[in-house]
């Protein structure tokens, strides 16, 4: 118990902060707008550009892009009078990326599902509005859906991220529909009719889906994962042709693969406490559901390479990813 209050007032804070009522430094925020519009390295971008994108002043973008600049999170180039991601900026995420092994693991874990599916499998972290893969994997026959790593998703489209929304307690959560509903209305108009049956669907499940949402062509499914790491839910995803899989199939077919990978993940996750990019992993037990239980149970698992092995079926999460 003492572990879930603390989780529920860290999300409790991140309610306050979305809904605007945290001590937020707005000419901060703005400038990480304004680098968020750069999505790719090689990404070319005027301030009329970002301008757009940011639906911010072109008087203020400019500031910011000028400010930007002199730190070095930005390069200008004349000839085009356009911006770049700058040295500093990709330093930054290099050195965050330093240390791969767990991502290894996960990718490792992503892959094994998508050679049994032929869809594109994802790992995603949440960044305000949009989820991004850290990870992903694809079989050589996937056909339809193709995201890399970097890719952003939006939140109020995807399974991925109604997954993420219905896991978040529900004052987080419609927190973040309040904000949606001012910024990207369109996209908040898409996740408020189903949230609440997410969230009544997630509980009982361990999963959500959403069939067509993002694209008549693409049903996919997802399951959201609490992350020791960012301290908040992750998501783990599968995005398959709608052709070959209807609502009934994914539910049949894929639930019970995807909730397994979750399980494998979070454990994972889990096991790093807190250091994903640290290159080692702390020694913990990998959580393994069975089945006909409601309670997620652990084996000792101390060697390394057996986090990369796969774990016996489950069907359900709820232990971990829930908690509200």
């Amino acid at each position: 118990m003492g572990r879930r209050s603390e989780r529920l007032s860290r999300q409790g804070r991140l309610a306050g902060d979305v809904a605007g009522e945290g001590d937020v430094i707005q000419v901060v925020s703005r400038a990480f707008d304004v680098l968020r519009c750069f999505e790719g390295h090689e990404a070319r971008l005027g301030n009329l550009e970002i301008s757009n994108r940011c639906g911010l002043p072109r008087s203020t973008v400019s500031r910011l892009t000028h400010t930007l600049t002199r730190m070095g999170q930005l390069v200008y180039l004349p000839r085009d009078q356009k911006y770049r991601i700058g040295p500093s900026a990709v330093a930054m995420s290099t050195a965050m990326m330093k240390g791969l092994q767990l991502r290894n693991l996960i990718r490792l874990r992503l892959q094994d599902l998508a050679e049994q599916l032929p869809g594109t499998v994802g790992f995603v972290i949440p960044d305000r509005f949009h989820l991004v893969y850290l990870e992903y994997a694809r079989a050589a026959n996937a056909l339809g859906l193709h995201e890399s790593t970097g890719s952003r998703i939006a939140i109020g489209t995807t399974a991925a991220g109604h997954a993420y929304a219905a896991a978040l307690a529900p004052e987080v959560g419609d927190a973040l529909l309040a904000e949606m509903e001012r910024e990207t209305p369109d996209a908040a108009r898409s996740l408020r009719p189903r949230l609440e049956d997410n969230r009544r669907f997630l509980k009982e499940h361990g999963y959500d889906v959403a069939c067509g949402l993002w694209s008549p062509h693409i049903n996919g499914l997802a399951v959201p994962l609490w992350s020791p790491q960012y301290q908040t839910f992750v998501v783990v995803t599968i995005g398959l042709l709608s052709a070959m899989f209807d609502e009934k199939r994914l539910h049949k077919e894929v639930a019970p693969l995807m909730i397994e990978l979750g399980v494998a993940v979070g454990g994972l996750l889990e096991g790093a406490e807190g250091d994903l990019f640290q290159n080692r992993l702390n020694r913990k037990p990998l959580p393994v559901r069975p089945n006909n239980t409601s309670i997620i149970k652990t084996e000792e698992t101390n060697d390394l390479e057996a986090r990369t092995r796969r774990t016996r079926s489950a069907r359900s999460v709820r232990a971990r990813d829930g908690r509200r």
